[in-house]
């Protein structure tokens, strides 16, 4: 299904936050997802991830200068870049986490780490749609978005600080009215180091 940039139908965000659709082109898409897989990934959690500019310790919870890894790679430079030319970010991201979800994977409700990351987090949707949730922490409330393939999500502000995301460990989302079993899915998120 092609999804035109300016559709926002199944978007039902928090404040300050943002979909962009169709941010990366197909090709750009099978690209990432080879690169990816041509690498080493980590199976320290329930779903495997890749780390890339700093180790994130889920363990402790927290990044450090003495968790560098090295630069971004090439690839996932040229996006930080664009991210920048685009004015999502004000400096280039330093620190990109891949996850794997399989079909019935998730991860639990959570507000990225506020003394490791900056005010901006990015991801960026591979190969399958999914639901994210949002509950906002102060009240309880909730809200839900689809993440279709190559789709970007941009959370700043109060999406960023005030709410939970989470993806529901299950085998389907309902999208456009219509039970999807899902695929294998890969995120990308970008993020600076606050030190």
């Amino acid at each position: 299904m092609t999804v035109a940039r300016t559709e926002i139908s199944d978007v039902r965000l928090p404040p300050d936050a943002r979909v962009i659709p169709e941010w990366i082109s197909p090709a750009e898409e099978t690209a990432l997802a080879g690169y990816l897989d041509a690498g080493e990934w980590s199976g320290e959690l329930r779903r495997r991830v890749r780390h890339f500019g700093y180790r994130y310790d889920y363990r402790a919870r927290i990044a450090t200068p003495q968790s560098r890894i090295g630069p971004l790679p090439d690839m996932l430079q040229r996006l930080g870049r664009r991210m920048v030319e685009e004015g999502i970010f004000a400096s280039l991201p330093d620190q990109v986490i891949a996850n794997e979800y399989l079909p019935g994977q998730g991860i639990s409700a959570h507000v990225d780490c506020e003394p490791c990351f900056g005010d901006v987090i990015v991801s960026l949707s591979l190969l399958s749609p999914c639901q994210m949730q949002f509950r906002r922490v102060e009240t309880g409330e909730k809200r839900a978005v689809i993440l279709r393939p190559r789709s970007l999500l941009v959370l700043e502000g109060a999406a960023r600080h005030d709410w939970t995301h989470a993806i529901p460990a299950r085998r389907s989302d309902r999208i456009d009215g219509v039970q999807v079993m899902r695929g294998r899915r890969v995120s990308l998120t970008f993020r600076t180091m606050r030190f």
